[in-house]
């Protein structure tokens, strides 16, 4: 193999990649990329027998051929090269070589034969959709999955198409994040939920632009593919929360409120909150409804903490707590300038949502407050 590529594409083409690396595994052959030629593009795979990822690019292939070279090492070196061109050989000893300028690196090489294949999908049903606005669905939603792997299907996003709209929901036993785009295109109804480390994987590779990705769903294995790069997945086995019937369809008091303000005062109140001396308890902050008025309020062993701002009220006062982390990754994600929030008793779960777009819902449970 021998192949002259462009610095910027092939270290591109390393990144969408490197996270599809195995980190612990038994078989050194998973912790390398597959590098194969093919006429005059070079593609690079990495597979950990749950997520696969392909990626294209151009180059000038002088020699075909096939190897697989460890993924970190590869990575260290073409990331610190100089120059913008980069000619990658594999010699008779088998050995990666990769010249740029005066700078020659020597490689150890694994079999390719070895390198296991990616699973092979035949798609049941697959919608299309832009890449920014999947980009915007996974970041509204990815941080209210589950990190908790006693319930492994709470680790992912629900992807659920339903009357030609796709619905993106998260959920991790405190908290729910649904995000909802109308569909260009008819397409059947199905629901699947995607590992929580596909989705991150999907929103660092695609941009942020009107070129569409492809979302092919079959039994057990999920597609995304894009122009020049691919990505499979396992889906998550288990039934999701039947989240439409948890969603509090009446408030008994609403606030209208600009977002930048109270998320300042979270952040603000957040200084106290977490830095408790006893680290294993959880202090939430109090929330406290009047007429025209919230107080924002915490007090621990380290001090105590209080801001108020003006709101519009409707409904009943109301004294409520909550984790302030929950509130503000909520806040941080909504992009429009004034936000609803909804609650209904000091037991019941409150809700976050745009003015003008109901096509968000970010829904939080209350933390019992000490008498």
């Amino acid at each position: 193999m021998k192949v002259i590529c462009e610095k910027e594409k092939i270290l591109k083409g390393i990144n969408s990649v490197i996270n599809g690396v195995a980190s612990k595994t038994t078989m050194p052959i998973l912790e390398g990329i597959l590098i194969q030629t093919n006429d005059n593009n070079l593609k690079l795979t990495s597979y950990d027998l749950e997520i696969g990822i392909e990626y294209v690019l151009e180059a000038e292939v002088l020699e075909q051929g096939n190897t697989v070279v460890n993924a970190v090492m590869f990575s260290e070196i073409i990331k610190r090269l100089s120059s913008s061109e980069i000619k990658i050989t594999v010699n008779e000893n088998n050995l990666l070589e990769i010249e740029c300028e005066g700078s020659l690196y020597k490689l150890a090489t694994m079999n390719p034969d070895e390198f296991p294949e990616l699973p092979k999908i035949n798609v049941d049903n697959s919608i299309e959709i832009e890449q920014t606005t999947l980009k915007n669905m996974i970041r509204k939603t990815i941080f209210a999955v589950s990190t908790e792997e006693n319930r492994p299907i709470f680790t992912g996003c629900l992807f659920e198409v339903l009357e030609n709209k796709l619905n993106v929901v998260a959920v991790d036993g405190y908290r729910l994040a649904i995000k909802s785009n109308n569909l260009n295109e008819n397409s059947n109804s199905f629901s699947s939920v995607i590992p929580g480390k596909t989705l991150n994987e999907v929103n660092k590779i695609i941009s942020d632009s009107f070129d569409t990705v492809k979302i092919g769903i079959a039994r057990n294995q999920a597609l995304f593919e894009m122009e020049n790069c691919k990505i499979v997945t396992r889906l998550l086995d288990g039934e999701f929360l039947k989240y439409s019937n948890t969603i509090p369809q009446t408030w008994e008091t609403r606030i209208r409120v600009n977002k930048s303000n109270i998320q300042n005062c979270f952040e603000r109140i957040l200084l106290i909150s977490s830095s408790s001396i006893e680290k294993e308890k959880k202090y939430p902050v109090k929330i406290n409804i009047e007429v025209g008025k919230v107080t924002i309020s915490c007090a621990n062993q380290t001090g105590d903490a209080k801001e108020e701002i003006f709101v519009e009220t409707e409904g009943k006062e109301l004294e409520i707590g909550f984790n302030p982390r929950f509130f503000l990754d909520a806040l941080k994600v909504i992009d429009d300038e004034e936000v609803f929030i909804e609650f209904g008793t000091n037991r019941s779960p409150c809700i976050i949502k745009p003015i003008e777009n109901g096509d968000y819902i970010y829904m939080i449970l209350p933390i019992k407050m000490k008498e």
